[in-house]
């Protein structure tokens, strides 16, 4: 049994929010300045040269990336050999979020009721996903989710008959239908399988894999990259104003399900795509 107390997880929150606002992954910077080298539209290249331009400004003056600084969403991956101390885990993490999000200046977004309204002033609470796995070591992912995209996300529950053409179907209807309002180019999260809720949460677990992997599934894996090569073909283009550059990526996470069902979820994100990873 490890002892791990809670305090770390604070500090090492607090530093991954901060991180993943200002500064966007290897995989992430990597595709996208492929992206601006290989679009040929016009308008579409202005457009991701200007977003290259914000990235650069973004680090080098420590501005967050964008504006939507996002709700903070936590994956803790818990080893079951380890123990924690010293206080209350939730807690811990959203005090981490909230030193994260008022220590380093970032916009609060989070409104204590949904319907009220009020802002909570801290970014508090996350939303947090807690998985058991083998081990005494505990995986952090911070990922900050803007509410442009967030809001393009969808939820199909299919029939068995709908078959594989019927979940190519729904994955270009959420893309379509979000258009520019997801800020292309987007990367694409999907999760097949499971239930209503299974399937959200695989879809929002999928934009956290390296983009530059596919599924080591060989049909889900030729599945990603049929999609992006049809999503890429509706000529959204950056901001949605035209090109070859839609998405930068699908990422697909499949689950076994029901003999009666076949849930499938779309959870868009823009072209940042934050999120930060860390082991302690």
């Amino acid at each position: 049994m490890r002892e791990v107390c809670v305090d770390i997880l604070t500090d090492q929150i607090k530093e991954m929010c901060i991180e993943a606002n200002h500064f966007l992954t290897d995989d992430m910077d990597e595709i996208l300045k492929e992206a601006t080298e290989k679009e040929d539209g016009l308008l579409g290249k202005q457009i991701l040269d200007s977003l290259q331009e914000n990235l650069e400004i973004a680090g080098e003056d420590m501005i967050p990336i964008c504006q939507d600084t996002g709700m903070a969403v936590i994956f803790l991956e818990v080893g079951q050999d380890v123990h924690f101390i010293g206080g209350n885990v939730e807690d811990a993490i959203n005090e981490g979020v909230r030193r994260g999000y008022v220590d380093g200046y970032l916009r609060k977004s989070v409104v204590k009721d949904p319907l009220i309204r009020e802002n909570t002033r801290d970014n508090t609470p996350a939303i947090i996903h807690y998985t058991i796995v083998p081990g005494d070591k505990v995986k952090i992912t911070v990922a900050p989710k803007g509410f442009g995209s967030e809001n393009m996300s969808r939820v199909f529950m299919l029939k068995p008959a709908d078959g594989i053409e019927g979940v190519k179907n729904a994955i270009l209807t959420a893309v379509k239908d979000a258009g520019p309002n997801a800020c292309p180019p987007m990367v694409v999260g999907v999760g097949i399988g499971g239930t209503f809720e299974k399937c959200a949460l695989m879809a929002k677990q999928a934009l956290t894999r390296n983009v530059k992997q596919h599924s080591n599934i060989p049909y889900v894996a030729e599945l990603e990259e049929e999609m992006l090569r049809k999503i890429n073909e509706t000529g959204i283009g950056p901001g949605g104003l035209g090109g070859r550059t839609t998405a930068l990526a699908v990422n697909i996470n499949t689950y076994p399900t029901h003999i009666a069902g076949l849930p499938v979820a779309v959870n868009i994100c823009c072209h940042v795509n934050r999120h930060v990873c860390r082991e302690v």
